[in-house]
C-alpha cells in the first residue's frame, strides 16, 4: 500500500520568500481531501489528445525516454474516427504497458449541422442532439469495448445514464468506466455528485476552478476528478504547473491531465494534422517531465498509484431500471 502519511512539501519559493517577511501561511489541513484512489494514491498521469496508433507510439515511446509515468491515455475525435484495426492495435498497446485507454464516443453538437453551437451562448454545447446523435455514440461504446476499450470519455448527461444502464444490464462490460469530458466539467459540488450518480468513474473539471472549489467538492464526493494541469487554449490555455501539488492535497483522487496552450486544435484528426498531432504528442509528455520534476524538487511526489491501477472504487449512483 502507497504511503499516505502526511508530509509537508516545500512551497514555492520559500524559505527566500521568509527571509524578507514574505512566507506563505501554513496549509490548513481540514482543507485537505479526506479520499484516494483504492490503491492508496492520491494522483495518476494521463496524456489527452492521442489521436491514433502513430500518436500513441510516439507518445510511448518519449514516456520511455523521459521516464514519465503514464496511468491513461485518452483520445478527443471519437471512436467512430477510427477504424477496427486502428483501436485494437491502440488497445493491445495499452494493455502490454497497463495502461487506461479512453476513448471518445460518438457525435456531438459542436460538428452537427445545428448553429446554436456556434452562437455567443454556445447553445447546447458538445452535447448528442437528438435520438440519432445518442444512438451514435451507443454504438461507438458498444464497438469500442468489443474491440477491447475498457474506457470511454462522454460528453452528454443524457450518454452517460445511458452507457451507465447498459453497464448495469450487462450490455457493456461491468469493468467499464464512463469519464466526463472537460467539455462538460461541473463548476460545482451539487452538479459533480449529479454526474456521480449517472454513472461518472472518472470527471474532468474545468481548470479554472480554485483550489477551494476543489475543497468544496471533495466535502460531497470521493469520485475521481480529472484536471488539466495545462489547459489547450479552447479550454482557457491555463498553465498551473506551480500548483500541482495544492491541487492533489485538495482535489485528490486526481488525475494530472497534460493539455498543451498555444497549439492549434486536432479534432477531428486525420492524415492532414499528422505532423502536428505527432509534435504535440511529444510535447505533453515532456509537459508531464517538467511537472514530475518540479514536484520531485518540492517534495510533493509521493502519492503517485501504481502503474495499472485504473478502477474508482465505490461510487455512489442512482437507481436504474435494470437493478444496478
Amino acid at each position: 500500500m502507497i504511503d499516505t502519511s502526511p508530509v509537508r512539501p516545500r512551497l514555492p519559493g520559500e524559505p527566500a520568500l521568509a527571509l524578507v517577511g514574505l512566507g506563505a501561511p501554513e496549509p490548513d489541513p481540514t482543507d485537505a481531501s479526506p479520499h484516494t484512489f483504492p490503491d492508496g494514491g492520491t494522483w495518476r498521469t494521463e496524456i489527452p489528445s492521442v489521436e491514433g496508433p502513430e500518436a500513441l507510439g510516439a507518445v510511448l515511446k518519449e514516456s520511455a525516454r523521459l521516464d514519465v509515468p503514464v496511468h491513461r491515455i485518452s483520445q478527443g475525435s471519437g471512436v467512430w474516427m477510427l477504424t477496427d484495426a486502428e483501436i485494437t492495435e491502440m488497445a493491445e498497446s495499452c494493455a502490454e504497458r497497463d495502461i487506461e485507454l479512453c476513448l471518445f464516443t460518438g457525435p456531438r453538437g459542436t460538428w452537427d449541422i445545428g448553429g446554436s453551437t456556434r452562437t455567443e451562448s454556445g447553445g447546447a454545447g458538445a452535447r448528442a442532439r437528438g435520438h440519432d446523435a445518442l444512438a451514435g455514440c451507443v454504438e461507438d461504446a458498444l464497438r469500442a469495448t468489443e474491440l477491447g476499450v475498457r474506457c470511454l470519455l462522454v460528453a452528454d448527461e443524457g450518454v452517460l445514464w445511458t452507457l451507465h444502464r447498459l453497464r448495469a444490464a450487462g450490455v457493456l462490460p461491468a469493468g467499464t468506466t464512463l469519464k466526463l469530458s472537460a467539455l462538460t466539467g461541473p463548476v460545482n459540488p451539487a452538479s459533480f455528485a449529479v454526474y456521480e450518480r449517472l454513472g461518472a468513474d472518472s470527471l474532468n473539471v474545468p481548470s479554472d476552478l480554485t483550489a477551494d472549489h476543489l475543497t468544496e467538492i471533495r466535502r460531497v464526493s470521493r469520485a475521481p476528478m480529472d484536471m488539466y494541469v495545462e489547459a489547450p487554449d479552447d479550454l482557457g490555455g491555463y498553465i498551473r504547473m506551480y500548483e500541482i501539488a495544492e491541487l492533489i492535497r485538495r482535489g485528490a483522487p486526481l488525475y494530472v491531465k497534460f493539455g498543451l496552450s498555444r497549439s492549434p486544435g486536432i479534432y477531428p484528426y486525420g492524415a492532414q494534422l499528422r505532423e502536428h498531432t505527432l509534435a504535440t504528442a511529444r510535447e505533453r509528455v515532456r509537459r508531464g517531465r517538467l511537472a514530475l520534476d518540479l514536484l520531485a524538487r518540492h517534495g510533493a511526489d509521493g502519492g503517485m498509484s501504481p502503474l495499472g491501477s485504473r478502477l474508482p472504487g465505490a461510487l455512489r449512483r442512482f437507481p436504474t431500471p435494470e437493478g444496478d
